[in-house]
């Protein structure tokens, strides 16, 4: 028997039961869950608030019984008794609103709370395509459900706190700070989502929500911690869809394809792509659309599509001429010059176009440079470093390195080290240049920090 459930004792003692009584609805709970040979007495009730586990479902029926009497969902977890859920529930797009809302309520929890039970959860390759399927499907033939009641200002306070949260991990990186986002959410916006409200404060409430999941999701990304950002990005997408937002829905799966092509599956990040295209036929994000050409072009020159990737450049460049940031949402803020022509630069290295590459690395870190972005600063200046790599200029590859590396120091970002990590394997073939052994020296302890 271990330590004495203080969480047990705490929910017994708010909820009035005597021991007696909780045995009492234990053994009702267990008949109507037909498992009759469930039978507890209250020396049973006295052995699980000492510290004995019970065996399943015995937990899942303590856990209901309190739900019942309290009104609103009490977990395991919440019980002292550990988790009745793996993180694989929230792989799942599901079709049921209310049971959304508890798994990225649980999701979130588990991330403060339990951050080695999510550490090993893995990015699962075809996750994306059932959900991407079902949002796209929903776009075509949206009706609207019933909501429950919050006040709209509940709402612009959750909305308020996005742009806040969106610039720190824009200029300090998704590891910055995205647990106490975390812990905003889940002391603030994810209960909001069980309380009452209309039809229309509800739809603003998923979309404000949705919003952030999102940013949750791509803060764990650029953070390297792919099987909790993937996580977040399908219920982002569940999220966006009860909202009605379809551009925001474009969005997430936007994010899903930049993940999937950066994981090493990028048919399945064209997919997502062109997924979110298509639904965003229905809305008007240039934005939006500009990104998801710009990934898909990332997605096509991976897969070594040179024409496709080509043009799919071109498409998102034509996008962005119609671009007024003024008139976009909030969360399209990022997608500026900086963004798309450093993203633009990396697909054109892929393909080996060596000129155009350095042309759209400079543009992205002149921009980035402006705004005092050092995380795209950084990814930029990798890109540049590798198009003078494709030119055999070593002596200008080591110094936008030695550019990229100061870059990163000043931010937390996985991608930003990654960036270095495949500098280094591209200097490789460089043999023992003085310029490739002082770049490695230089960037030793950043890669082993990371």
């Amino acid at each position: 028997m271990g330590s004495p459930n203080t969480e047990l004792a705490d929910w017994l003692d708010r909820s009035g039961m005597s021991r007696s009584e909780l045995a009492r609805r234990v053994r009702a709970k267990a008949a109507a869950w037909r498992q009759p040979h469930l039978a507890p007495d209250t020396t049973g009730v006295r052995r699980w608030l000492m510290g004995e586990k019970p065996r399943r479902p015995v937990p899942e029926i303590l856990a209901g019984v309190f739900s019942d009497h309290f009104g609103y969902r009490v977990t395991t977890y919440d019980l002292g008794l550990g988790d009745s859920t793996t993180a694989d529930d929230a792989l799942v797009y599901n079709s049921s609103y209310t049971d959304t809302v508890e798994v990225v309520a649980d999701l979130g929890r588990a991330d403060v709370d339990r951050r080695r039970f999510l550490a090993a959860a893995p990015f699962a390759a075809v996750a994306g395509l059932g959900p991407s399927r079902d949002w796209l499907l929903n776009t075509l033939d949206q009706g609207t459900g019933p909501g429950p009641r919050v006040r709209l200002e509940d709402v612009s306070a959750v909305k308020n706190m996005f742009t806040t949260f969106q610039r720190m991990d824009i200029f300090q990186g998704g590891g910055s700070g995205r647990l106490v986002l975390a812990e905003y959410m889940n002391q603030h916006v994810y209960p909001l989502l069980r309380r009452a409200h209309a039809d229309d404060v509800r739809r603003a409430l998923c979309e404000a929500a949705a919003e952030q999941t999102y940013l949750l999701g791509w803060m764990a990304y650029d953070n390297g911690e792919h099987g909790t950002a993937q996580r977040y990005l399908i219920q982002s997408l569940r999220l966006a869809d009860e909202s009605k937002n379809i551009a925001l829905g474009a969005h997430v799966l936007a994010g899903m394809a930049d993940q999937a092509s950066l994981l090493g599956d990028p048919a399945e990040g064209r997919r997502l792509a062109q997924a979110g295209r298509h639904g965003l036929a229905k809305a008007t994000s240039p934005a939006c659309l500009a990104d998801l050409w710009c990934l898909e072009g990332r997605a096509l020159a991976l897969m070594g599509d040179k024409a496709g990737a080509v043009r799919a450049v071109a498409q998102s460049e034509k996008a962005a001429e119609r671009v007024r940031l003024e008139s976009e949402p909030d969360w399209a803020a990022f997608i500026d010059p900086a963004y798309l022509h450093g993203e633009h630069a990396n697909t054109l290295r892929d393909l080996g176009e060596a000129g155009a590459a350095e042309e759209h690395a400079h543009r992205s870190i002149d921009f980035a440079k402006k705004q005092q972005r050092a995380r795209r600063g950084a990814m930029s200046h990798a890109a540049l470093a590798a198009s003078h790599l494709q030119r055999r200029d070593l002596e200008s590859a080591h110094a936008a390195g030695l550019r990229t590396l100061t870059l990163t120091r000043q931010v937390k970002s996985s991608r930003a080290v990654e960036a270095v990590v495949d500098l280094q394997k591209r200097m490789q073939p460089f043999g023992r240049s003085r310029l490739v052994a002082d770049f490695n020296e230089r960037a030793r302890d950043l890669v082993a920090a990371a």
